[in-house]
């Protein structure tokens, strides 16, 4: 059975932008996440959940919440969706410092309200230090590139022979420029003829401004909703 936006409540798709990858209609959410109706599958990338635990783990005071804060968020979307498969590009763990018990029971409370859903994690560089998440919580485990449908699903941007690759790891952003050099700083999912970069989902990250690039179309992310980047901004 295909999902279209037809099935789908008013409040998942408010936002969104729908677009096309490789010949298959997907919607790119402002819950920085890829929606793939055909696939009946939900794509995100560079989660990070215990990264503010590893800071303070490290002697860096900085506050705590940010996996409830995501998790909750992630919650949002498999509720908002008819969704049967989440699929996380790398980086679902911070580091090794992420395993704590508070995280575990987080996890498992948080895994047993979408027992439903199949997950699966794409190793990314920081899921090589953190280790694995606990074989409990059914989250198969796979390498890049990891194949559905017509997308290569990775954490480091590549190319793939025969498939779209869909990938994280860069955490893209783009410039905003208005009138009296006012500038604005959003995330933004940037889709090339054979490869789109997701936002970082995690709160607590980073990003890397992208410069411009002919052959890439730029969506920015802010004030829940996605939209595209005029050539030149």
């Amino acid at each position: 059975m295909l999902f279209g936006s037809e099935t789908l409540s008013p409040a998942a798709l408010i936002g969104a932008h729908a677009t096309t990858l490789a010949g298959e209609p997907v919607h790119l959410l402002a819950g920085h996440a890829v929606w793939w109706p055909a696939g009946a599958t939900v794509f995100v990338a560079d989660v990070h959940l215990g990264k503010a635990a590893t800071f303070r783990a490290r002697g860096i005071p900085v506050p705590g919440g940010t996996t409830q804060d995501n998790l909750a968020r992630l919650t949002a979307l498999l509720h908002g969706l008819p969704a049967r498969r989440l699929v996380v590009l790398g980086d679902f763990l911070h580091a090794a410092e992420a395993h704590t018990p508070t995280l575990r029971a987080a996890l498992a409370d948080w895994r047993d309200q979408h027992a439903a859903v199949d997950m699966v994690l794409v190793r990314g560089n920081h899921d090589s230090h953190a280790g694995d998440p606990p074989p409990g919580l059914g989250i198969a485990v796979v390498d890049e590139p990891w194949c559905a449908g017509p997308f290569a699903c990775c954490h480091h941007p590549q190319s793939h022979a025969t498939h779209h690759v869909l990938a994280g790891h860069v955490h893209p952003a783009t410039v905003l420029w208005g009138p009296g050099r006012d500038a604005l700083r959003l995330p933004c999912f940037a889709v090339a003829p054979r490869l789109t970069l997701l936002p970082a989902f995690g709160s607590f990250t980073g990003a890397a401004t992208l410069p411009p690039q002919a052959d890439r179309r730029l969506f920015a992310v802010g004030g829940g909703r996605v939209w595209p980047v005029p050539p030149g901004r």
